[in-house]
C-alpha cells in the first residue's frame, strides 16, 4: 500500500503542476495539443477538442505541449495567432509561472492543514506515532509519555531542548543492543524484550516490549515515534505556514548553490528515487510524516523551476521579462545558446541526486523514522 499511495502523491504534484500550465494557456487562449502524465512512448492517449491527453511509461515527471513554443515549428495561418511565442510575454509569463504557483499552493495547504488539524510538533519524550504491526502495536499508544527504556530515563518535565534529544538517542541507542539470534532478517524480533516503563492517564505502566529488525534503517526498533503536539488553530497555523515555507525555500536556494563548491552540500541532494523511497516509507510509518514531505517536494519543485535557466520555467519566464525589456524578441540564437547552461544544471543535479540514493539504499537508507 505504501508504494501506491507514494506513487499517487507524486502524480498528484506531476499533474497538479502541469494543470497549472494547462488552465494558464487555455485561459489566456493558447492552444494546447497534449497533456502528458510521464514522458514518451506513450501507454495510451485519447483527443477531447484540440486537446490529446496522454500518460507515458516512464515516470519523472510530465508536460503540456503548447504550439509555437518553438520558432522552427510550421504553423498552418487558422492556429499561428494562438501560438506561444506569438503572444506577448505577459500572457507567457502567466502560463509558465502558473507551473510552479499550483506548487506552492499545494506545499502551502499541505502545511497549513497538518498544522491547523494536527497542530505543532513539539521535540518531547511523549508517543506521537505508533507504526501498524510493529513491535509497540497494541501496547504503546499515542500519547504514553516514555520514562525509561530498559533503566535508561526518559520523559521529565522541565527538560531543555537539548536534554530531550539526548534522552531521545539514549533510548534508540538501548533499543538496538538488543539483536536477533543470528545474522538479522526484516522484521526478526529480538531474543529479549525491552522493559518500557510509560505514564498513561496518571498511571504508570511496564511494558515488555519485544523490538523488531528495521532493513531500512538498518536496526532494531520499536516502531514509534516522539513528540508532541501543540493545537495553535487554523489562523495562527497561516502565519506559521507562511514562516516555516520562506525558511524551506531559502534553505533550498542557499543548498543548490553550495552544491557547485561544497562536496557535504552534494551529499545531502536527493533525486526522484530518493525522494519517492523516503515518501514510502514515511506512509508505511506516519501519514502526517509522507505528507509533510510532499509538501516540501511540492515547495521545492517550485522553487528549482524558477532558476532562470532553461529548460526550467524560470528560464522561459526571464527571457520573456527580457524581452518585454527589450522591446523586441530576443534572437532564438542567444537563447539556444544560453539553454546549455540549464541543461548542464539541470543534468548535473539528476546525476548528484541519482547517484546519492543509489548510496543510501545501499547504505544507512533514508532514516524516515
Amino acid at each position: 500500500m505504501s508504494w501506491l499511495l507514494a506513487f499517487l502523491g507524486f502524480a498528484a504534484l506531476i499533474i497538479l503542476h502541469e494543470l497549472g500550465h494547462f488552465a494558464a494557456a487555455k485561459a489566456t487562449g493558447m492552444r494546447v495539443e497534449r497533456f502528458s502524465l510521464f514522458f514518451p512512448p506513450l501507454l495510451g492517449k485519447i483527443r477531447r477538442g484540440e486537446t490529446e491527453y496522454a500518460i507515458g511509461s516512464i515516470p519523472l515527471g510530465g508536460y503540456v505541449k503548447i504550439t509555437g513554443m518553438s520558432p522552427h515549428e510550421e504553423l498552418s495561418p487558422e492556429v499561428a495567432p494562438r501560438a506561444y511565442l506569438n503572444q506577448p510575454p505577459w500572457k507567457r509569463i502567466v502560463v509558465i509561472a502558473a507551473g510552479p504557483a499550483m506548487n506552492l499552493l499545494i506545499a502551502f495547504l499541505l502545511g497549513w492543514g497538518i498544522i491547523a488539524f494536527h497542530g505543532v510538533a513539539k521535540n518531547d519524550l511523549v508517543v506521537d506515532q505508533v507504526q501498524t504491526s510493529s513491535a509497540a502495536a497494541n501496547q504503546l499508544h499515542t500519547g504514553d509519555k516514555v520514562l525509561s527504556i530498559d533503566g535508561a530515563p526518559g520523559y521529565q518535565p522541565g527538560l531543555s531542548d537539548s536534554e530531550i534529544v539526548d534522552r531521545q538517542l539514549r533510548l534508540r541507542r538501548v533499543v538496538s543492543r538488543h539483536a536477533c539470534a543470528g545474522k538479522p532478517t526484516p522484521g526478526c524480533k529480538a531474543t529479549t524484550p525491552a522493559k518500557v516503563v510509560v505514564e498513561r492517564g496518571g498511571k504508570t505502566t511496564t511494558l515488555l516490549i519485544t523490538p523488531q529488525y528495521d532493513p531500512a534503517n538498518k536496526r532494531m526498533l520499536l516502531g514509534i515515534t516522539y513528540g508532541a503536539n501543540e493545537h495553535v488553530g487554523p489562523a495562527h497555523a497561516v502565519t506559521i505556514t507562511t514562516s516555516n515555507l520562506w525558511r524551506i525555500t531559502r534553505l533550498t536556494t542557499s543548498s543548490i548553490v553550495r552544491i557547485f563548491y561544497s562536496s557535504n552540500a552534494r551529499k545531502d541532494v536527493s533525486g526522484v528515487v530518493g525522494s519517492y523511497e523516503a515518501t514510502r516509507q514515511s506512509f508505511q510509518f506516519d501519514t502526517v510524516q509522507a505528507l509533510s514531505i510532499l509538501a516540501i517536494i511540492s515547495l521545492s519543485l517550485a522553487v528549482v523551476n524558477l532558476f532562470p535557466f532553461l529548460p526550467l520555467d524560470g528560464g522561459h519566464i526571464f527571457w520573456a521579462v527580457a524581452e518585454k525589456i527589450r522591446g523586441r524578441p530576443i534572437p532564438y540564437r542567444l537563447i539556444e545558446r544560453a539553454s546549455v547552461v540549464g541543461f548542464m544544471l539541470v543534468a548535473f543535479l539528476f546525476v548528484v541526486g541519482l547517484t546519492n540514493d543509489i548510496d543510501r539504499l545501499r547504505g544507512q537508507g533514508f532514516n524516515v523514522r
